[in-house]
């Protein structure tokens, strides 16, 4: 006799889980510290293949360490993925309910992979390092705004525009003190700046935003970051590639590294040339070095060796 393989989805919110089987059965719990034990018990019960939560920003991490920590499958997915697929199946309507009974079928249907979930420490360093970008991005408006404004203001933005900057500075000071203090982060951190054109901003977000590096093969690193060439054959359209999805925050990173790189590093400057001169554009041809860079770290975080420019012309 075989038992039928359950499948679950968790809709997750700020106050509550939304659980749903594969088989139909729903249910829902308060998302809080102290009802975690009661929702690993009932789906220990069931002995679910996967149990599959959507990326919130923070509200699913208390969930999937509990549902982890109590040795059952968890996948986090990106929301994107989960809302193609409920177009793909009809599915237009949204409730908490609904959304948790297209993760499960979603489960059932994509299989996708489980991966360890983030450290505390990891979690605390991509805290600080979203942070940066936050007060970059604000910085930049202020100092457009600065170009602007009219004198009655100006005092007012610049005073903003310096308390941003000492902020900046103290936080600069907090994630290489995080990454210092760690010696894991600081061993991977001194092999990322290895390489030529990696400094502090992209060593500390890939440090922090893609803990996967050095754990996946060349393919799946690339295709993870979102700088794998898919195909667009299609009718009498034959031949274009175009990159997409992935992790624009470690994208951000690698594009300013690459960019810096193909003036810079021997590898990526020699790649970047050819491709110009063989009559690519040059947004392509930085792709390409994108996808080049992010092999290369991920070869040296794999071997724990630093950067060899012999090495890396062959990555």
């Amino acid at each position: 006799m075989t038992t039928e393989r359950r499948y679950v989805g968790i809709d997750v919110a700020k106050a509550t889980l939304d659980v749903c089987t594969s088989d139909g059965e729903a249910w829902q719990v308060p998302n809080a510290d102290g009802d975690m034990d009661a929702l690993c018990t009932r789906l220990r019960a069931l002995q679910p293949e996967l149990i599959v939560l959507e990326a919130t920003g923070s509200y699913e991490l208390r969930a999937a360490a509990a549902l982890g920590a109590a040795g059952l499958q968890v996948a986090v997915v990106n929301p994107r993925q989960v809302r193609s697929y409920a177009r793909s199946i009809g599915q237009l309507a949204k409730t908490d309910r609904i959304d948790a009974r297209v993760l499960a079928r979603f489960a059932e249907a994509a299989r996708p992979e489980v991966r360890p979930l983030p450290d505390d420490e990891t979690r605390a360093l991509e805290a600080l390092v979203v942070r940066r970008r936050q007060l970059i991005g604000m910085l930049a408006a202020e100092d457009a705004r600065l170009k602007t404004a009219p004198a009655v203001t100006r005092k007012l933005i610049k005073a903003h525009i310096g308390w941003l900057r000492r902020q900046l500075a103290q936080l600069d000071g907090d994630i290489d003190g995080t990454v210092r203090r760690s010696p894991l982060f600081r061993a991977k951190d001194d092999l990322l700046q290895s390489v030529p054109c990696v400094g502090d901003a992209t060593s500390r977000t890939l440090l922090a935003l893609l803990p996967e590096l050095g754990t996946l093969d060349e393919k799946q690193i690339a295709a993870l970051v979102g700088v794998a060439p898919f195909n667009q054959d299609s009718g009498t359209l034959r031949g274009r590639r175009r990159v997409w999805g992935g992790r624009a925050r470690v994208r951000t990173a690698l594009y300013m590294a690459a960019l810096v790189g193909s003036r810079h590093n021997p590898t990526l400057k020699a790649l970047y040339g050819r491709l110009r001169t063989a009559g690519k554009p040059p947004k392509v041809a930085l792709v390409a070095c994108m996808r080049k860079l992010i092999i290369i770290l991920n070869a040296i975080m794999r071997d724990g060796r630093p950067w060899d420019p012999t090495r890396a012309a062959v990555a």
